[in-house]
């Protein structure tokens, strides 16, 4: 059976990705169109979406061939090796800045899972003290340049007291048997997806 959360064996420069994601202008950040689920700045660049177009929504009946990178992601060098280190295909990729004072309240994310087969994958670039995400109320603490696995249709929130923002690269991956291979190097099981 698949954990609701779990690091994965990848580490990423967190420094070097974060330096890319805060040289975008303010222009390029798109508010989430979920504007029911949050308060204060919550806010995304897409890297790969739905026919390459820099817009966070995706849609999901497009199917890993519908999705392209951006122009965003052709001049972040480093995001892009970041990508390139997923042996599987990938749907849509962003970054997700959460603004000081801000936060995200507690919802579930549909039609994202084993059973769809596609999973998401968070790796945290910027964070800072007290931020917190809960999944099904326990804290999940994830540091800069970690790989985690969330399982979002369960029960999430997310709060950032400040000062800074805090910036993740979340991105949606297609389950195939590197991921597979990948998950069950993680938890140290040879079969976790039923």
């Amino acid at each position: 059976m698949l954990p609701d959360r779990l690091r994965l064996p990848l580490r990423f420069d967190a420094g070097a990705l974060a330096a890319e994601a805060q040289a975008f202008p303010e222009s390029r950040w798109e508010r989430h169109f979920n504007t029911a689920y949050y308060e204060g700045d919550w806010s995304g660049i897409a890297l790969r979406a739905t026919g390459g177009h820099l817009s966070l929504y995706s849609d999901p009946a497009a199917g890993a061939a519908g999705f392209a990178d951006t122009p965003a992601l052709a001049q972040s060098p480093a995001l892009r090796a970041a990508l390139a280190a997923f042996g599987c295909p990938l749907t849509s990729a962003r970054l997700l800045r959460l603004g000081a004072g801000a936060r995200i309240l507690e919802h579930r994310d549909y039609n994202i899972g084993v059973e769809f087969g596609e999973l998401r994958v968070h790796v945290p670039l910027v964070t800072g003290p007290g931020v917190e995400f809960l999944l099904d109320d326990c804290v999940l603490a994830m540091q800069p340049g970690e790989c985690w696995y969330v399982d979002v249709t369960r029960r999430h929130q997310v709060i950032n007291p400040g000062p800074a923002a805090r910036i993740h690269l979340v991105i949606d991956c297609v389950v195939d048997a590197w991921l597979r291979a990948l998950f069950a190097q993680a938890a140290g099981a040879e079969v976790l997806f039923v």
